[in-house]
Order: structure tokens, then sequence, then C-alpha cells
């Protein structure tokens, strides 16, 4: 199946459902790629710069963690790369104090990973470096051969991302692919109150905004669609006690849209929600609920200096 019959299929199954969903793996095309950089450069956009102090102010911390034996080479695998901004200095770090290792970024998308390479060997150029592209779980299984030591990284918050179960469903395949006393660096964006959090997901330059509406811009592109964009509007809600912010796309009237290559119309109430993304925020209670089974254990966890962010250390028993 390719990637673009994945996605017509997808967006069937989204906007036939009750209630209407787009997933949000689809926010990442070229223009979404660039819309979420400026995202994160955004004031109101807090857990980028919590988790980079992380890495800037407590690598040495974070090195100390994983526990490694200096003489034995070992495999550095980051799961999602992005642009290594915060990665980086942890890279820096581990080639001051003379560690041997290789670090291998793993992403679905070649343009990523050719960005990070070209920005490793520009600054830090005895970095030994083996990006690779593809399903994060068939590269781990590629690399579970190996008799090097591995330290897995999944930064970002990215896990906030998945439904519960699914995270659990998540973790449990990366433990799979550990050998006992491997560890995985996880970062977190910790629950908070909604006057903090919800402006990082409506920011006043209206980014964000742009972000969820890129998805319509994409689906007309690809698909065929004819999405007015102006009649939706991106409406972004968290549930304080439950640490779950959702974003969603608001039908601004009845209206119907047709996607030649489905051929099919989609109707749309006044005031309709698409769900397109959720972003959980955690805690070490709701941490260690997602890890239950999974034969990780928390060892360690490092906070930025507002709490707002965590980067934790999971061990495999």
């Amino acid at each position: 199946m390719t990637e673009n019959t994945t996605f017509l299929k997808d967006i069937q199954v989204g906007l036939s459902h009750a209630p209407k969903y787009i997933s949000s793996k689809y926010f990442y095309d070229k223009a979404g790629d660039q819309l979420f950089r400026q995202i994160m450069k955004m004031p109101e956009y807090y857990p980028f710069d919590a988790e980079m102090e992380i890495f800037r102010e407590q690598s040495e911390s974070l090195i100390e963690s994983f526990e490694l034996n200096p003489d034995v080479e070992f495999d550095l695998i980051e799961l999602g790369a992005g642009d290594g901004k915060k990665t980086q200095h942890l890279l820096k770090t581990l080639l001051a104090k003379k560690y041997k290792f290789k670090y291998i970024p793993v992403d679905i998308s070649q343009n990523t990973l050719d960005v990070i390479e070209n920005r490793m060997d520009d600054i830090l150029v005895n970095l030994e470096i083996m990006p690779k592209q593809g399903d994060y779980f068939q590269v781990l299984d590629e690399l579970i051969a190996s008799r090097k030591p591995k330290i897995v990284l999944f930064i970002g918050s990215t896990l906030g991302n998945m439904e519960d179960e699914v995270a659990k469903d998540f973790l449990n395949q990366i433990a799979v692919h550990l050998k006992p006393d491997e560890k995985l660096l996880l970062g977190l964006d910790q629950i908070k109150s909604a006057e903090i959090v919800l402006p990082a997901y409506n920011d006043v330059a209206g980014i964000t905004r742009d972000f969820n509406l890129n998805l319509l811009r994409r689906i007309n592109r690809e698909l065929n669609a004819d999405f007015i964009l102006e009649n939706f509007e991106h409406a972004p809600e968290y549930d304080e006690k439950e640490g779950i912010a959702k974003s969603f796309l608001k039908s601004k009237k009845d209206q119907k849209v047709f996607i030649r290559d489905l051929n099919h119309t989609f109707h749309f109430a006044e005031n309709e929600l698409i769900h397109t993304e959720i972003s959980r925020k955690y805690n070490d209670e709701i941490l260690k609920e997602i890890i239950k089974g999974s034969d990780l254990k928390i060892s360690k966890k490092f906070l930025d200096s507002r709490e707002y962010f965590a980067d934790y250390i999971l061990t495999k028993k």
C-alpha cells in the first residue's frame, strides 16, 4: 500500500467516523514541518524550551544516569529525531568525555534525517552518525542483534500524542527490544494549570491554528478535495483534571465537502468538531500506570527549573 493510498484510506475512515477525526501523523508534510518549527519558537510553547534547558544544563547528570562503561562502545538510538537541537548537548558532552558510541537517529522522514545529519556534521565533526529511515520498531528489530549496549531516546513528549492504551503498547514494544539494564530516556510534559497549557496550543500569532488548518490544505492538494479553510476554525481544549489537551477543527457553518479521490461528499454540521490531536500531560503516577507490566522501571527523573517538563530514565528490569 502506497503512502498516498494509506492517507486516502485513513481520511475516509476518519471523516466517516462519529465523531470525526484525522490522525495527527498527517500534520507533517513539508508545510507542516515548517509550521511546527515556528510553533516551537513561540513564547507560549514552553515544552521545547523546558526540555532544552534540561539537556543544556543537565547533560552530565543524564549521562551518569545511563550507567555506561566508558570502555564499552554503545549505540545511542533516537526515535523521532527532529532537528537534533536538544540532543546535540548530550552528544557534545559524550564526545567531550571520550565515550565510544554511534548516534543512530531514526525517523520516517528522510528529509528530517538529511537535515539532522548535515547539522551534526557541521557542529560535531567527530560524531559517528548512522541515520536510519523507517518505522521505529523495524529499525529496532535490525539493531537488536547487535551485542553493543543500547540507550534509546524518545523525547519531546511525543508519547503524549498517544492515547493511554497505545502509549502502553508502544513502551512495551520498546522494552521488548531492550536487554536487562538498558535504558530509555523518555521526555514527558508534566500536568499543569490550563492557563499555562492552553496558550501553548493556541498562540496569539495563530501559528498553531495554521498548523491544524494545513491538514485540510493537504487533503485538498493530495486528495483533490474542496475544503474552504475559512469555514473552519482551530478549537483547542484542556481538561486540567485529566491532564489531557485536545485539538479540534470546528466547522463554522453547515456545509458539504467533496473529496474527488474518494468520490464522496462529507457533511459537516455547524460547530461539528474534527479531532486532530491529543497531548497527554504526565506525572509519576500516570507514567507508573502506563509502564505497568512492561518490564520498565523509573530509575531517575530530571526536571527543568520551572518543573514544567521531565526527562525520565526508564531501565529494563
